[in-house]
């Protein structure tokens, strides 16, 4: 799996090999499903602070739309872990989805 980490934040480059463990660690049971992932982390608000920090987690997928979701947080591994956790839930059910569709269609095609 190629992992992508991109930030304008000098601040989040100590983070990058955090961000793409956690990746791995995360998907590490259906990374073969995911052969490249992006993760982007922004600060909106700056050095103002607040909950300004947002991780967003792009899955691209074998034969699949991409999963894309992010979150916000007041730190930056806050965030981090509420994305990815999001990412592989919906990650989860996609590939549930696809195999209940893939049975129902064999389950059609025998009863033809």
């Amino acid at each position: 799996m190629e992992v992508i980490v991109e930030s304008r934040n000098p601040e989040v480059s100590a983070l990058r090999s955090v961000a793409e463990n956690r990746l791995r660690f995360v998907l590490r049971r259906l990374a073969w499903r995911v052969p490249r992932a992006k993760v982007r982390l922004d600060d909106t608000n700056g050095p103002r602070g607040g909950v300004d920090k947002e991780v967003r987690v792009e899955l691209q997928m074998i034969g699949s739309e991409p999963v894309v979701v992010s979150a916000r947080s007041r730190d930056w591994r806050g965030a981090l872990d509420a994305a990815l956790a999001r990412a592989a839930q919906r990650l989860v059910r996609t590939v549930r989805r696809a195999r209940q569709q893939s049975s129902a269609r064999t389950l059609n095609f025998q009863t033809e």
